[in-house]
């Protein structure tokens, strides 16, 4: 991140005009490994997982889960989304 951030942090608008959106249907694929005909699409970014594929999952070894629940952000704003975000990503 560079040093000009945490001196004038950007503007949640700003930080969502910045990002580039991807279909659900890819990073279902790239990132959960979910085939495209297990999913119901909404438009571009958003499905629902169908229950057949939910079924399939019972004979698999629950993940695991971690609540991020309150956190006091920094000076640049990066606070529960921001943890959440890269424990997803670890």
């Amino acid at each position: 991140m560079p040093a000009s951030q945490h001196q004038k942090p950007l503007s949640d608008i700003e930080i969502a005009q910045a990002a580039k959106m991807r279909p659900i249907m890819d990073i279902a694929r790239e990132k959960l490994g979910i085939a495209p005909e297990n999913l119901n699409p909404y438009g571009y970014y958003k499905a629902k997982v169908s229950m057949d594929y939910i079924k399939s999952l019972q004979s698999k070894p629950n993940g695991k889960l971690i609540l991020v629940t309150a956190i006091t952000p920094t000076p640049a704003g990066e606070g529960k989304t921001t943890t959440t975000v890269g424990l997803t990503d670890a």
